[in-house]
């Protein structure tokens, strides 16, 4: 239900809008004052606000302010009195969405500015969410696929993604899974909806139920307002659930339920709420040992593993991580404003031979080290990993392609400096071209 705070001193005209906007179903609170509204505004949030301009303590345009500072998604519409229209004017210069002139012409002038203001608040609402996710949407970018096993992975998200199955992430801490959801996500039919990630981990027991499902005023001590839950938020758009291997029984309980039939009530409500948002879940826990073990449910488990996808470590890829650090490198290079740093052959070697147990999450951390370090090029003495701790088992015919192939990128392709750079012979730097030519034909 949306709730609207009326403010004007006249009881009258007060009272006939509380009946008016009661009808229409929306709940009502009101005072007659600008401490009238700064007191009801700190206890609680509103989806609109009609305050009259002029009050027995001020005028309007303080209730503005303060809604404009304190709750700024909070469209105003002000009241004006016939021969006060310039007044209104000036207000909505300052930020409100609309005014109401007094006496009311009619109930129904009332109900159109109300709907008119709470339809725009949605959308800036939506805009707002989606233009949160804008700069999220270009890490596509980061899930590089010249490995093999990462390449089949954006194959299974890119035939899921035109579904609504429910999809099941799993993979290391660090390899990506948030971002390999959005992309999914940005690929769906929902992608002009919200991508609403939680992170069950990160939420206590106490507050984990509430923020997923929300609560009713007064459900427990502190609630003292409505709260629209992560399920609502993503109606029409896709929620995501990383780490969902930390939730208890009883909320693994109304997952499944939620799951099954698309419905819930609020923490401390009893009207059953219908949602339609797709679920993707993401877990570094083997949940199926937990179910094994009796710590997650198995009819759960069997509803998130609809479509499975695992990422594999970065260790596990190393084809990935060349274009992975220069691609970090330059989107590092940006943000601080200054030339981005080549990868020296040596230091690319030590890069493809560390285990990387943070995975792309630490590649990233450290390039933008690097980019801060370097000026123009990253050396194997500049990074901070020891060659004991990159001495890893690693295929040296897989090292020996990335190093070719990054010292030809710095030099242009000019083979004859690539070759000296390399310190072989440029015979030998032919004779290695050929053979990755003939490995890609067969």
């Amino acid at each position: 239900m949306e709730s609207i705070l009326v403010i004007d001193d006249d009881p009258g005209f007060r009272r006939l809008l509380e009946t008016i906007l009661r009808g229409e179903s929306y709940e009502v609170e009101s005072g007659g004052s600008v401490a009238d509204a700064v007191r009801l505004g700190a206890r609680r949030q509103y989806h609109l606000v009609l305050s009259d301009l002029k009050l027995p303590d001020g005028d309007g345009l303080e209730v503005l302010r303060w809604f404009a500072e304190q709750q700024p998604q909070t469209p105003v519409i002000m009241i004006t009195a016939f021969g006060t229209v310039s007044s209104a004017v000036e207000a909505m210069k300052l930020g409100a969405v609309d005014y109401l002139g007094k006496p009311l012409s009619s109930p129904e002038e009332l109900r159109l500015l109300v709907r008119r203001a709470l339809e725009g608040r949605q959308i800036a609402c939506e805009r707002d969410l989606l233009r949160e996710e804008e700069d999220a949407r270009l890490q596509c970018g980061s899930l590089v696929a010249r490995d093999p096993k990462m390449t089949r992975v954006l194959e299974l998200a890119g035939k899921v993604a035109a579904t609504n199955a429910t999809v099941l992430i799993t993979g290391e801490s660090g390899t990506g899974k948030e971002v390999l959801a959005r992309c999914i996500h940005n690929n769906s039919p929902r992608a002009n909806r919200v991508f609403v990630p939680v992170n069950c981990a990160a939420l206590s027991p106490s507050l984990i139920e509430s923020e997923l499902f929300g609560h009713e005023k007064g459900a427990f001590t502190g609630a003292v307002a409505q709260h629209l839950g992560r399920f609502e938020r993503a109606h029409g758009g896709t929620l995501f659930l990383d780490e969902i291997g930390e939730l208890d029984g009883n909320l693994q309980s109304k997952l499944l339920r939620v799951l099954q039939e698309r419905t819930f009530e609020r923490v401390g409500g009893a009207r059953q709420i219908q949602v339609d948002v797709r679920i993707i879940a993401a877990t570094n826990r083997d949940l199926k040992r937990q179910v094994a073990e009796g710590k997650f449910r198995d009819d759960l488990y069997y509803r998130l593993t609809t479509f499975p996808i695992e990422i594999p470590a970065l260790r596990e890829r190393p084809a990935d991580i060349a274009a992975l650090a220069r691609l970090f490198l330059g989107r590092a290079a940006r943000n601080l404003g200054k030339p981005a740093p080549e990868l020296s052959p040596e230091a690319l070697k030590v890069l493809i031979s560390y285990g990387w147990p943070g995975n792309v999450r630490e590649l990233e951390n450290l390039m933008e080290r690097m980019t801060i370090l370097c000026d123009r090029v990253v050396k194997a003495d500049d990074l901070p990993i020891t060659r004991q701790e990159a001495s890893r088992p690693v295929s040296w015919h897989e090292i020996e392609r990335q190093a070719i192939e990054e010292a030809l990128r710095m030099n242009n392709g000019n083979r004859t400096l690539a070759a000296k750079q390399l310190g072989i012979s440029l015979r030998t730097l032919q004779y290695r071209l050929k053979e990755y030519e003939q490995e890609k034909a067969g």
